[in-house]
């Protein structure tokens, strides 16, 4: 049985600048040592601490037995994860990168997602899969893709991905001790951002399945989650000192699925314009499923159409292409100024100024 998730109120005096990786890394550290039931395992998780360090010292602190290195086989590490989880274990497993998550996505689609379901309950599989995502760092293919809308589409799995130091702790602890399957995406480039943290008394945050206003506003929101949400708080803040008369919401959805949708129909509703944004492709990416869930819940108050921002639908580019593919604050306010603040708008004439995906 797993015990419950400890997060104390935080205390101002002990806080002290910290990393969004470190912050999951303290979150694995606390879960192995309030549950014995808990295992994390992966490619290189042990003797090095990952690639991105996240696990550095677990393997020390705990063992072999609680933190292991794996072969490069990921259909087997999530294979094995499997059977631990159907046996009361909780394995958190790594695959080290996005796209090496993908030999392991038969495992996800035909026995993760499914398991709980094809046993009416009986089996349930606190399993969860930690992804590192998206670009940003310069890697080169197989290394920065966003995967989200394969996990997104598959049901039986809880999808979670945090763009805060609070957020990395507080998910990843409210994801090992879920009796449900969670794909953990942690975006690669913001593990190196700081903010003020107390590994002691770490803050509470709002569980799986909630979103955030990050940024109060009353123009237009935006929609994001992951790494593209400083891309929007820099957005909303070039669009108010540039003098655009915009005053951006900025959304952090935090938890794909579940999806908030009441935090998100509300903000929208209040400011009448939404834009999603995110790096993953747009054709079928997350952000038409987020479009098409604001339309149906908030038709009758929206004063122009939901646009979005995202990756081009494309393969990943080389690193010296990235910054062209990624979703910056230009093409962020490009796509608010698409939305119709012109009193005299006709269809016709904003079909000439290119709306859609930006």
């Amino acid at each position: 049985m797993s015990t419950a998730v400890r997060q104390p109120p935080a205390t101002a005096a002990a806080r002290k600048p910290a990393t969004l990786g470190q912050a999951l890394g303290r979150a694995l550290r606390d879960a192995l040592a309030d549950d014995p039931d808990v295992h994390v395992f992966g490619e290189d998780v042990g003797t090095l601490g990952g690639v991105f360090r996240v696990t550095d010292g677990l393997a020390a602190e705990f063992g072999p037995r609680r933190c292991a290195d794996t072969p490069l086989a990921e259909a087997g590490i999530l294979g094995t994860a499997v059977g631990m989880a159907m046996y009361g274990l909780r394995p958190v497993v790594e695959m080290q990168f996005d796209a090496f998550a993908f030999p392991a996505f038969e495992q996800l689609v035909s026995h993760v997602s499914r398991m709980r379901n094809r046993t009416r309950g009986r089996v349930p599989m606190p399993l969860t899969v930690r992804i590192p995502y998206g670009g940003g760092i310069g890697g080169v293919e197989h290394h920065s893709d966003s995967s989200e809308a394969y996990y997104m589409a598959t049901p039986g799995l809880h999808v979670v991905t945090p763009a805060t130091v609070a957020d990395a702790y507080g998910l990843l602890r409210a994801a090992i001790a879920s009796d449900d399957p969670v794909v953990f995406l942690e975006p690669k480039r913001l593990y190196w951002s700081k903010a003020d943290w107390n590994p002691e008394a770490p803050e509470r945050v709002p569980g799986i399945g909630r979103a955030v206003v990050r940024r109060p506003g009353t123009s237009a929101t935006l929609i994001t989650y992951g790494p593209s949400v400083p891309v929007c708080l820099e957005a909303a803040e070039a669009a108010r000192e540039e003098g655009e008369g915009w005053d951006l919401e900025v959304i952090d959805l935090r938890s794909l699925v579940p999806f908030d949708e009441e935090t998100v129909a509300a903000s929208v509703r209040r400011t009448g314009r939404a834009v999603v944004v995110h790096e993953s492709p747009g054709f079928a990416g997350p952000g038409g499923e987020v479009a098409a869930r604001v339309t149906e819940r908030c038709f009758h108050y929206l004063e122009a159409p939901v646009l979005r921002v995202a990756g081009f639908d494309i393969p990943y580019p080389p690193p010296m292409l990235e910054k062209h593919h990624l979703p910056g604050v230009d093409r962020v306010l490009d796509a608010v100024a698409r939305l119709q603040w012109e009193s005299g708008w006709t269809p016709g004439r904003d079909a000439r100024r290119g709306g859609g995906a930006g």
